[in-house]
This record gives C-alpha cells, sequence and structure tokens, in this order.
C-alpha cells in the first residue's frame, strides 16, 4: 500500500510547486551566504582497470573525482590545483554562474597551468544532481570527471537516502590515438566490436542493396557509436556493489552520464522506478524502467529496496558492445532487463526502403554561405505518409512532416532577405509563423527499426513558456558530419570557419536542431536551461543538454537573460573535437582577465593536423604511404619500388574544397628505364581529386608535359577482416609538348593493382597483390 501511494504523493507535491524554482541567473548578493569549500587537485597515475596499467588522469587520486555535496543557498568554493605537466580546466556542467567561471578555456575562464592553482567560486541558486569535468583536449576521457549534488533547502519529495551513480566509458588505447584513428577513417573499431558490415554478412540478410545505396551516398557501414571502449564504469569500475541499503528503503539514484561518447540504456530489476528528475530539475514522476541516457544528461529515479534480493541496476551501452551494473540492497541478485544489441544491417536495410538521402557537407564549399534552409529541404527525408501523432493539451491533431517543414522552410526562407544581410551563416530572423508548443518534431527512425526517441515521457511541473512578448530569435542548426574524414560541424561549417553567434539580452531565442548524421548528438548549451519543446506544450520540460537522434529534429528554446559569451556544442568528445561547436555571444566586452589567452587556441582545436602512414613490404614490391591533414588542407606522399628496379615517388598538397573536392598540385619522380636506377624523371603535376558514390576515389590531372591521367581506388570489405582493392590509372600523350615521335598521334601507359589485405591488428595485415608493373607477390603491411 505504501508503494501504491507513492506515484499520488509525488504528483501532489509536484502540482503545488511554484514556477519561481526554475533555475535563475546567479546574480544578486551572496556576501551572507556561508561558503562551501572544497580542495581539489588534478594528476596523472598509473591505474589498471583492465590488466594494463595505463597512465590516467585522477582528481584527488581517485576516478571519478569526488562527489561535491552543496545546499542551495550555499556559496561555493572550489580550489583546483594542476599537478601535471599540461594545462587543464573544469566546467561545471548544468550550473549556472558567472560567466568568468563557466570553465571553457579561452573562452570564459584562464586555462589552469601546470602547478598553479584556480579558485572557482559561485552561489548555489539551484537544486539537483549535475557534473564538473575537464573542457581541454580530450581529458574528461582520460579521467578528469566527477558528479556534483545540490540538496534543496526544503525537501520536496519522499525518499530516504541518496546514491549518485556516475557512469561513464574507459579505453587503455590513448584518446588522441583514437582520434587519430577515426580521421583515418578505416573500420578498425567496428571490426574490433564485431559490428562491421563485410560482404559476406550483408549478403546473408540480403541486404545487398541496401548497401549499395548507402555506399552510392558515400555513406562507410552503419555505426551507433564510433569508438572502441574496453570497459564501461559506474563510480570507476564494471560493478558495484551497495549492500548497506535496507529493505523497504526509497533511494533516490541520481545518474551522471559523465562518458565521452557512449549513450546507456538504463534498466532496473524488480519493479518500474519513479523517474524524477532531469538534469538537476525537478519533472512530474513517471514509471519508466528502460530509459537512454544521452552523453552529459542527468536523470534522478526513486527506487524501493525489495523486502529480500537486491536490484540490478545496470547501463548497457547504446552500441551493446558492453555494460556495467551496480546492486542495491543484499541478497539474491533480481536481474535487470538485458537489452539485446541492435542488428546494423536490418537498420540499415529499414532506412535505405525509406530513400533517405544522406551526405550533407561536414565542409561546405562556401562556409559563408547562408543555406541552411536550402540544405534542410534537400536532405529532408521522403516522408509522403508519415504522420504522427500529437497531444497538445487534450487536442488530438495529425500532421504530415513533410508538408508541414516545406511550410515553415517557406517562411523562413521569405525571412533571410533580411539576414543576408547579416553576414552570418547561422542566423534567422524570427519567422512570420511561430513553431507551436506543441511541435514534435521527427520519428523517421520508428520506420527505420530504430526505437523512436523523443522526451515525451518528461513533463514539467509548472509552465516553463517564455513570454511571447520577447523579441524572437530563430536559428536553424542542421549537423552536419563526414565519417570518413571524421570532420564534424553544424550548417556544413565547423568551429574554425565561423564567428560568434550575436545573441541579445531580452530575446527569446529558438533553435531548430536538424541531425543530418546517422549518429546521436546530445547538444549542450552552458549557462542555461532550454525548453525542449514536446507534446506538453506549455510543460514541456527544462534542460541543458538534448540529444538529437539520427535524421530527426528537436527544437528548443532559451531565455537570453545573461551576458558574455557561452558555448554550445556537441557532448560527444570526438564529435566536439571534430568541429561540432558554435560560441553565443551577447557580445559584451571580453573579460580582462582574459587578456593573455587568446580565443583562437578553443576555435582551432578541431583543426589540428594529424598523421598517419603505412609501408608495405612484399616480394614482388614495396610502397610507402604517409598523409598530414586537417579540415581543409593535406599532404600526400606515396612511394613505389619493384623488384625489378622500377621506382616512383609522388609528393602532393591538395586542398579541401569541400567534403568530396579537392584541387591539388605536387611533383613525382620516377626512373624512365626498367632495371635502371641511373637516369630519374622529375614531372610537376597537378589536378583534381573527388570522392564518387560507392566510396571511389577518382583524381584527374596533367603534368608539365601536357600529359592528361586519369586514375581511381576503391576499396571492399569481404569478409569481416578481408578486404579486397584495386588501383586503376590510365595516363595519355598526345604529344601537346612536341616529344611524340611524329608516326604517332598519342601514347598511353595503363598502371593497375588488385590486392587482397587481411587484419591482424590494428596496425598489421598480410597482404597479397598483382601489379602490372611489378607482377604478383606477397608480404606484410604495417600501419602507424
Amino acid at each position: 500500500m505504501k508503494n501504491l501511494l507513492l506515484p499520488i504523493f509525488l504528483t501532489l507535491t509536484f502540482s503545488f510547486q511554484s514556477f519561481a524554482q526554475r533555475p535563475q541567473s546567479v546574480e544578486g548578493n551572496v556576501d551572507n551566504w556561508p561558503v562551501h569549500e572544497y580542495e581539489l587537485t588534478i594528476d596523472e597515475e598509473m591505474v589498471n582497470l583492465t590488466g594494463d596499467p595505463v597512465k590516467a588522469m585522477t582528481i584527488n587520486g581517485g576516478i571519478p573525482g569526488p562527489v561535491l555535496e552543496f545546499t542551495e543557498g550555499e556559496y561555493a568554493k572550489i580550489h583546483v590545483t594542476n599537478k601535471m605537466d599540461v594545462e587543464t580546466s573544469v566546467h561545471w556542467h548544468g550550473l549556472l554562474l558567472p560567466n568568468f567561471f563557466d570553465g571553457v578555456p579561452y573562452l570564459t575562464t584562464p586555462p589552469i597551468r601546470p602547478g598553479e592553482t584556480f579558485t572557482y567560486e559561485f552561489a548555489l541558486k539551484q537544486s539537483g544532481t549535475y557534473w564538473y569535468h575537464s573542457h581541454t583536449g580530450l581529458q574528461e576521457q582520460r579521467g578528469v570527471y566527477g558528479s556534483i549534488q545540490i540538496n534543496p533547502r526544503e525537501q520536496s519529495m519522499e525518499y530516504d537516502k541518496d546514491l549518485v551513480l556516475v557512469l561513464s566509458d574507459w579505453m587503455d588505447e590513448k584518446p588522441h590515438e583514437q582520434l587519430r584513428n577515426l580521421k583515418r577513417g578505416n573500420e578498425w573499431y567496428l571490426i574490433k566490436k564485431g559490428q562491421v558490415q563485410s560482404l559476406n554478412k550483408v549478403l546473408a540478410k540480403n541486404a545487398l542493396g541496401a548497401k549499395l545505396k548507402m555506399s552510392w551516398q558515400r555513406m562507410p557501414d552503419m555505426a551507433i557509436s564510433d569508438n572502441y571502449h574496453d570497459l564501461f564504469l559506474v563510480n570507476g569500475l564494471p560493478e558495484q556493489q551497495y549492500p548497506d541499503f535496507e529493505s523497504g528503503e526509497k533511494v533516490r539514484l541520481r545518474f551522471v552520464n559523465a562518458s565521452a561518447a557512449s549513450y546507456f540504456w538504463l534498466t532496473f530489476g524488480g519493479e518500474d522506478p519513479f523517474l524524477v528528475a532531469a538534469d538537476g530539475l525537478d519533472v512530474v514522476p513517471v514509471k519508466k524502467n528502460k530509459t537512454l541516457i544521452a552523453v552529459a544528461e542527468t536523470y534522478d529515479f526513486i527506487v524501493t529496496v525489495p523486502e529480500s534480493g537486491k536490484l540490478e541496476i545496470r547501463a548497457t551501452s547504446q552500441d551493446g558492445s558492453g555494460h556495467a551494473s551496480a546492486y542495491i540492497g543484499e541478497g539474491e541478485i533480481i536481474p535487470a532487463p538485458v537489452v539485446p544489441e541492435p542488428d546494423l544491417i536490418e537498420m540499415m536495410k529499414k532506412m535505405m526502403a525509406m530513400d533517405m538521402k544522406m551526405g550533407a557537407p561536414a565542409s561546405k564549399f562556401r562556409p559563408g554561405k547562408n543555406d541552411s534552409i536550402k540544405v534542410m529541404k534537400k536532405y529532408a527525408m521522403e516522408m509522403d505518409h508519415m504522420e504522427m501523432d500529437m497531444d497538445s493539451e487534450g487536442m488530438k491533431m495529425k500532421e504530415d512532416h513533410t508538408q508541414h517543414d516545406m511550410d515553415m522552410n517557406e517562411d523562413m526562407k521569405r525571412d533571410t532577405l533580411v539576414q543576408d544581410k547579416m553576414k552570418d551563416p547561422n542566423l534567422m530572423d524570427p519567422i512570420k509563423k511561430p513553431l507551436p508548443d506543441s511541435l514534435v518534431i521527427g520519428d523517421a527512425m520508428k520506420t527505420a527499426g530504430s526505437p523512436v526517441f523523443n522526451y515525451d515521457y518528461l513533463r514539467a511541473p509548472a509552465p516553463t513558456t517564455i513570454s511571447d512578448e520577447q523579441p524572437l530569435k530563430e536559428i536553424l542548426f542542421n549537423l552536419t558530419g563526414n565519417m570518413n574524414r571524421y570532420v564534424w560541424s553544424i550548417n556544413g561549417v565547423p568551429l574554425s570557419e565561423t564567428d560568434k553567434i550575436k545573441i541579445e539580452q531580452g530575446q527569446k531565442v529558438r533553435i531548430t536542431l536538424n541531425n543530418l548524421t546517422m549518429m546521436h548528438h546530445p547538444m549542450h548549451l552552458h549557462g542555461h536551461f532550454f525548453r525542449v519543446i514536446n507534446k506538453n506544450g506549455e510543460y514541456s520540460p527544462l534542460k541543458h543538454t538534448v540529444n538529437v537522434a539520427p535524421m530527426q529534429k528537436t527544437v528548443i528554446e532559451f531565455d537570453a537573460n545573461e551576458y558574455g559569451d557561452w558555448f554550445f556544442h556537441c557532448h560527444v568528445l570526438y564529435h566536439l573535437n571534430g568541429g561540432m561547436a558554435r560560441v553565443f555571444s551577447y557580445d559584451t566586452p571580453r573579460d580582462e582577465r582574459l587578456e593573455p589567452y587568446p580565443l583562437a587556441n578553443l576555435t582551432t582545436e578541431a583543426n589540428e593536423y594529424f598523421t598517419w602512414g603505412e609501408v608495405s613490404a612484399a616480394s614482388h614490391m614495396t610502397e610507402f604511404y604517409a598523409t598530414t591533414t586537417n579540415i581543409r588542407n593535406q599532404f600526400r606522399l606515396r612511394a613505389e619500388y619493384g623488384w625489378n628496379e622500377n621506382v616512383e615517388a609522388t609528393l602532393t598538397y591538395e586542398r579541401y574544397l569541400n567534403d568530396y573536392f579537392r584541387v591539388f598540385a605536387g611533383g613525382s619522380i620516377e626512373n624512365e628505364e626498367e632495371d635502371n636506377l641511373d637516369e630519374l624523371e622529375s614531372t610537376a603535376i597537378g589536378g583534381i581529386r573527388y570522392l564518387l558514390p560507392l566510396l571511389i576515389d577518382s583524381e584527374l590531372s596533367i603534368d608539365h608535359k601536357l600529359r592528361p591521367q586519369l586514375a581511381f581506388n576503391a576499396g571492399l570489405l569481404l569478409f569481416p577482416r578481408l578486404e579486397l582493392y584495386g588501383e586503376y590509372e590510365y595516363q595519355i600523350d598526345f604529344g601537346w609538348n612536341g616529344d611524340l615521335e611524329e608516326s604517332k598521334d598519342y601514347e598511353t601507359e595503363t598502371v593497375f593493382q588488385v590486392g587482397l589485405e587481411y587484419v591482424l591488428s590494428k596496425g598489421i595485415r598480410l597482404m597479397g597483390s598483382y601489379d602490372n608493373r611489378f607482377g604478383a607477390g606477397g608480404g606484410i603491411s604495417l600501419w602507424f
């Protein structure tokens, strides 16, 4: 009977909550507030989670860092000491605080240099579950994160104890090395997880047509997560036991997803728990067992410890590659439901049956051109017959999404006549027909075989609407990415190629997040809470991080009531470091304390150069490749030597004009006569390279002797570790430089190679090939 009364009590409690509990800016006189201080030390230590000791970053000697527990109405002073030999930082995720202490180095806060201590201080005018983490490079993946619990002044719901559960992902590999390998564009991590869609698997599932359609759009294999993680952790371990909770106790489980890249399905043994808070703020309690928690989100649940047995709380990685479990109570295990591993090939088949149009550029030809609406329309899914039920304040309605998007786009397009003068590719003036509060956009993936994702289960306990009298600024963000080069951006523009987005105090800022990629993106706005528009209309929930599912749209809006510059970005760490970020600016003067710290150190971080290469030693030839690249620039070196003493080496610089098209120039050397290395001929070359459908790389060039050349190369994974590859070059000499013999109209040269590679490990492959110059042979290929 006691358990039956809990939902009634919680619902009544929330129904009388005042809207004044909505988080506000922290300005005001806080001199008399009690001060609560913490000391945090960030250092490097060897840790052993998988049997291999690796260097990690710890806070006060642990992973995660300590729980920082406060009470609403206190004044926090947190002294952070950096004992590493590299700089670091701490961002207070979800907290409303003075701009200078937000913790984004070079944007709002100075970095903490080696040996230095920085004190963050701010008033705590909110309660709930939050967290903190480094905002420097990939340090968060290495262990620099922890949780924050802010207890309310007055308790608003009945429970007995709190337990913070920090979820995270762990890799033994250096995070920067994994990012470099993702930039390289190979399938090693899918191979390692057993999720690669090789030809034999595709044929077994009768999915060849879907695979060809996907490759035609230059899309690589389906993936739910790009990365490979060795472990998934809860409070620092794959499994945790909490036997001290007694039967009948109500426990508030405070989940923090502090992962660098992993979403989790939360499932609970026993009765379904009550979800009572999201991103630190109360929601109307709802029974919910299977819940997807995105990177950087927090959720609070209340569970009751059973009379006998211990509850399993299971966090399963969204891609099915692993899980972590916590056990509450004592006795026999009451297991949590197991979420099955997704079938990526079946998902691909259903998606391709919908005629999805993919390939929106992550780095477009003209970064300054405002074409976000055009891109949204171009890559809209063909959903003429797709309808979705929407329930807003008791009114049932159905709407055709394709037509609605077209109508909305026409309104936006009409208003861009003003926007074109603003020279900001991301902004749109207020649209003539505001989006209704009941709008829910994007159930497309239901047809694609993936669970529909929306936030309809979250309802705020009080209205969250922002006054219609406030000036409205409408922004469209197409979330764009290129998996082959691992470039991530917004509206086809990475952070390094765009300016700040100007907003003004007093505006209502509404953002349509239109995901044109096959990945989930947890978008986080610093310093603000925003409404996530769902079927609950004026009771739409407030959050600081919102998941935008693949090929779906989500609408958020916030009250622009702050000052300074605030970061907005995807919280998948590798997408952020690939360029998916923006800066919202109130256009107020930059804090003078930041003068020695140029903003360019942040905005150009994702434009780093990466280098990789390959050397093959075989019985008939040796080959060497090396590439150095960032978003727009690339240097490539290729050298071949055949045992018949044929040698050729080419060095080029190329410029990416967009994701697929680049121009290049360079030079090559080769011997003029076979079996003779005494005379080497040097040649200057230039031309274009273009990634064709089916992921075929093509090249059209001409050398200084005016000899045109056409080349193609491609690969196909036949089995999970066996790849077929081929290269073809055709050069023709019309005698335009006058060297051709008079008896000939032209001369041609054809070079081709076909081969197989078997993947032994990330860096070692067995290979065999036939080259029309060097013959057939086999050997080993080393990747570095």
